[in-house]
């Protein structure tokens, strides 16, 4: 089996709620996705979904993923979709870095091997662990008696996992911490998301003004350094996200005791084959583990799905469907939420079809 075209499309996802807003005064009303389709000499097509945060999350945005798919796409034609490890190695080679421009690509793969095997993609990633996964709620930074009145509706959706975005002004942080927590029930989970958005000696403050609430801080600072010694004072769970993009961090964070939770984001790695890595690594360590994506509709909640779903649940600390949030569906047959809880689909590959009433025509076509 061969690659022989490679197609990258635009599609525009707007929000419920209007607008996400997150650490810095960041935030965004609609998420430009790029929907990845790799053809084949054997009529057998996969599908991916590349969607970052905006251009001011990561070193990643909609635009450059496209314009990374018309410079790699070329290197990959005429190669075995099929052999995930041989393609990664030459997309590493043919482009150093830009681990997101491959995501969508890797992902595509991975679809055409389930289809190929006639096996959903999670029972290729390792297995299928129960029925289905708990799924965690963001809540978009807003004043503290707004985030904490939505609380409620979440819950009525089926969340127990609730992730407060935090990251601005020190003192309204410790504000939103408290009220939020005051709505916080028995088996419920809060985490205080700052996004990098604190200094240390803001950071410090709120640990240490938060030190009675059950609560997790997750990536309170920009660098590791940073956030490893607002770890070292403080005693709440903590957790790492926008540092986590490879082994190497991984082992480190391990070594330094830096993390007890670590999101694992499926483009931020290059795709499903080295997310899969990541996670039977954090497995092995000990290391529990948010799965998710930076942001997508349909195909990437699919993704992050089969990858969830074949995580021991022991180490399975929440996921997400990002399709809930949005007003778009760019596929079918993508996983929805039931009572606040996703399933990986039982269908072959990754078991969603593009809408392509939707799609519209390609931006982008290697062949």
């Amino acid at each position: 089996m061969k690659i022989t075209r490679i197609l990258a499309y635009h599609v525009d996802l707007p929000l419920h709620e209007g607008s996400y807003k997150w650490s810095g005064g960041k935030s965004m009303t609609v998420f430009d996705s790029t929907i990845v389709a790799v053809e084949t000499d054997a009529g057998i097509t996969g599908y991916g979904e590349v969607c970052p945060l905006g251009p001011f999350y990561l070193p990643a945005y909609a635009a450059g993923c496209r314009a990374g798919i018309a410079e790699l796409g070329p290197h990959l034609l005429g190669e075995d979709p099929t052999q995930l490890g041989k393609l990664n190695q030459r997309m590493d080679v043919a482009l150093l870095g830009h681990a997101y421009v491959k995501s969508g690509i890797d992902m595509a793969c991975w679809d055409i091997f389930g289809k190929v095997t006639n096996q959903p993609v999670c029972v290729l990633l390792g297995g299928r662990y129960g029925d289905d996964m708990g799924l965690y709620r963001a809540i978009s930074q807003e004043s503290p008696e707004q985030m904490a009145a939505k609380v409620a509706s979440y819950r009525a959706e089926g969340y127990r996992r609730f992730q407060l975005k935090v990251g601005g002004d020190p003192q309204t942080d410790i504000e939103r911490i408290h009220a939020v927590a005051a709505k916080m029930q028995l088996g419920d989970r809060l985490i205080a998301d700052a996004n990098t958005g604190w200094l240390m000696h803001d950071a410090l403050r709120v640990v240490r003004a938060v030190r009675d609430v059950d609560v997790y801080i997750e990536q309170p600072c920009r660098t590791y350094e940073e956030c490893l010694t607002i770890r070292r004072h403080t005693d709440h769970p903590f957790v790492l996200d926008e540092n986590i993009d490879g082994m190497d961090v991984l082992l480190r964070g391990h070594a330094d005791r830096a993390m007890d939770v670590v999101n694992i984001k499926i483009s931020k790695f290059g795709g499903l084959t080295k997310a899969r890595q990541a996670r039977d690594l954090c497995a092995s360590l000990g290391i529990a583990m948010t799965i998710e994506d930076s942001w997508g509709g349909d195909i990437v909640t699919a993704a992050i799905a089969h990858l969830a779903h074949s995580t021991p649940p022991q180490f399975l600390f929440t996921t997400t469907d990002f399709n809930s949030y949005v007003t778009v569906s760019n596929a079918t047959g993508a996983p929805k939420r039931t009572n606040g809880r996703i399933a990986a689909s039982q269908a072959t590959g990754l078991g969603v079809e593009p809408r392509w009433e939707v799609l519209g025509k390609p931006l982008v076509t290697v062949n």
